[in-house]
């Protein structure tokens, strides 16, 4: 990124974006460096880009696609793109899948979701159109029935699947369950949300012969942000360079974090978009720079993914930890954070799903009890302040619910996996 490329970004939006304008009021008339700009408040951001009247925009909403997302802040917002700021985002996304495995004449089917205004299935679509190799798209989508996309898998003989990792795990428990095999599935490739290692389990019994990649790293709020990168670590991906800056800033100091292994929040700034301008935008994501190559860096998960259970702050980290640290047999497959009110008082239930074929009968019941009770031991101990909040009488005790990954609750939209579902009553 050239310092003239930066600063025409930046007297761009200073001179015809409002809420840009506003922010950068106190900064002197020529910046060139990003270190020197304030990072978006989300918030204010949102706030500010109204689909009527928005201050964000740089110009009048007269020729665009308009897209729905949660951003970082869980409720939907709206992200527009012109036709040819959308036409670099696919190209430059499809360039990186070559560093997935994609293979000239690959059969690819899409399993995102599509409609309601939502992006990811048309993306993947569209960047698979762009990408430097030959492929076979097959837009079967994410909301149909898996009785029927399994057959269809099997006819089309499809290579790819591609999908969030919640659909890709469903159609595995499906193909499992039924005892169908898909042979001809090479590459998984996942996007939208984490992958597990008890995921991961799963995966392997339905596709024994798939590698599981990173489809890449973007969202329809902040674009692009990293291209997968070869090797074990899916989450591991480097800076779509020269379309994107990518910044890891220290969680205290707000300073920009240089060293490896050092972890801290994700911001970017896009230097394609000027409809809606993306300068230092915080991604809802934390990482590190891995020291492996030039932008390369790995995800660490989301920025606050967690809930507050009384006193007690936990993270969906925390729990992935101490099931895999109890769960010696591999046999869960999936997880939720329930979290209740009842009595007075909150407490948090951990919804594990289980392989399938793995038996609820009677017979495994004392199985599953030292499974839940190690569990509930490995989060205890890294998060004491629950069983001391639990014997202060401030929550309940933490307990362990089982189920299929079938059950576990999805976005209804997208189809991601909800980490963490907040049932306490609001009134």
């Amino acid at each position: 990124m050239s310092a003239q490329q930066l600063s025409d970004l930046i007297r761009f939006a200073r001179n015809n974006s409002p809420y840009y304008r506003d922010l950068y009021a106190s900064l002197p008339p020529h910046v060139d460096r990003l270190t020197d700009l304030p990072v978006v408040d989300q918030e204010e951001f949102w706030a500010a880009n109204a689909l009527h009247e928005s201050r964000v925009l740089t110009g009048p909403l007269s020729e665009a696609t308009v897209y729905k997302t949660g951003g970082t802040t869980g409720s939907p917002k709206f992200s527009v793109y012109t036709r040819d700021e959308w036409r670099t985002f696919v190209t430059a996304f499809g360039q990186g899948l070559v560093d997935t495995g994609l293979r000239p004449g690959h059969r690819v089917a899409d399993l995102f979701y599509a409609g309601e205004l939502y992006a990811s299935f048309l993306f993947v679509l569209d960047s698979l159109a762009h990408a430097p190799v030959d492929n076979v798209r097959l837009p079967i989508g994410g909301g149909a029935p898996l009785e029927s996309t399994i057959p269809t898998l099997r006819d089309l003989a499809a290579q790819v699947l591609t999908g969030t990792t919640t659909t890709l795990c469903r159609l595995a428990e499906q193909a499992v369950s039924s005892g169908v095999r898909l042979d001809s599935v090479e590459l998984l490739l996942f996007g939208g949300e984490a992958l597990f290692a008890d995921q991961r389990r799963l995966l392997a019994a339905a596709f024994p012969g798939a590698e599981v990649r990173s489809v890449g790293y973007a969202s329809v709020d902040a674009g692009l942000l990293g291209r997968p990168v070869p090797g074990p670590d899916a989450r591991v991906h480097r800076a779509f360079t020269p379309y994107a800056v990518v910044e890891i800033l220290d969680d205290s100091t707000g300073e920009p974090i240089t060293e490896p292994g050092r972890p801290g929040r994700v911001v970017v700034t896009s230097l394609f978009r000027r409809l809606m301008p993306i300068i230092r935008y915080p991604a809802g994501d934390r990482a590190e720079w891995t020291g492996t190559g030039p932008g390369h860096f790995r995800i660490l998960g989301r920025a606050e993914e967690g809930v507050r259970v009384g006193p007690v702050s936990l993270y969906t980290q925390d729990a992935q930890d101490a099931v895999a640290a109890a769960d010696t047999e591999g046999r869960v497959v999936g997880m939720q954070l329930v979290v209740r009110r009842w009595d007075g008082r909150d407490g948090l239930v951990l919804r594990l799903a289980t392989a399938p074929g793995d038996d609820a009968g009677d017979q495994d019941a004392g199985g599953r009890a030292a499974l839940a009770e190690a569990v509930v031991t490995e989060l205890e101990t890294v998060r004491p302040l629950y069983p001391d909040s639990v014997r202060a009488g401030f929550v309940h005790p933490l307990s362990v619910e089982w189920a299929r990954h079938r059950d576990l609750a999805v976005n209804p939209r997208s189809g991601k996996l909800v980490r963490v579902l907040d049932e306490r009553p609001t009134a």
